[in-house]
């Protein structure tokens, strides 16, 4: 078996991280949530009451943010300055947060690091907005998942529904919207789909039905 890598790219709620994530299981290879790592970021400005729109301010405390993907019984764990956050970075206002500092440059450049280096001598599979055009561009397979925005507006309302967190569909939808903006807006590594990537629009698809198409992509001695 040869280590391959799978990108998998697209907008917010497109389902990236839930198909990325099984689809790794299911081929008994590393996952990759590379927008956990900017959602760290994004927490620690707010632990610190840093603007995480303040370009200037948050280029001046990237030294100080020490970053770690680790991996227990199999499920990726982050690690910010040492403390397990993968349960605190999961808010809307991190999300916003993130949304945001992924747009600045030497913010991208540190996290690409990270992840490159993961991806170094081992199968994985790693989704995020950039990774098929920049972060992974010799990638074996590469994977662009959209939907409709009422569709992720849907099912980020019932993900968060399901949490007992009170939210507005209309509030999610702008939120949605805006977060398409900033990520094919921005000057570096923007969202976009790469020229050799497979588009899948997961549009009233159920999650099984995406994972078993792009199983059908992948060369079979990559994985058996």
């Amino acid at each position: 078996m040869k280590h391959f890598s799978i990108a998998i790219d697209g907008p917010a709620g497109a389902g990236k991280s839930t198909i990325a994530k099984l689809l790794a299981n299911k081929l008994k290879i590393i996952y990759v949530d590379t927008g956990a790592m900017y959602r760290a970021v994004a927490l620690y400005c707010i632990n610190n009451e840093i603007n995480y729109n303040d370009k200037e301010s948050i280029k001046n405390i990237l030294d100080d943010i020490d970053i770690k993907i680790v991996y227990k019984e199999n499920n990726q764990r982050v690690l910010l300055n040492g403390k397990d956050v993968s349960n605190e970075i999961r808010t809307n206002e991190v999300s916003r947060g993130a949304s945001a500092v992924a747009t600045i440059k030497e913010v991208r450049i540190k996290m690409v690091e990270l992840q490159r280096n993961i991806a170094k001598g081992t199968s994985i599979v790693m989704d995020g907005r950039d990774i098929g055009t920049y972060v992974l561009p010799n990638a074996d397979i590469k994977i662009f998942l959209t939907a409709s925005v009422e569709e992720r507006a849907n099912r980020r309302y019932k993900e968060l529904f399901q949490k007992g967190v009170n939210c507005s569909l209309e509030e999610i939808k702008n939120e949605i919207k805006q977060r398409d903006k900033n990520d094919s807006s921005r000057e570096f590594a923007p969202l976009k789909k790469a020229k050799d990537a497979i588009e899948i629009d997961t549009t009233g698809m159920t999650v099984e039905e995406v994972i078993e198409k792009i199983v059908k992509l992948i060369p079979k001695d990559f994985y058996n």
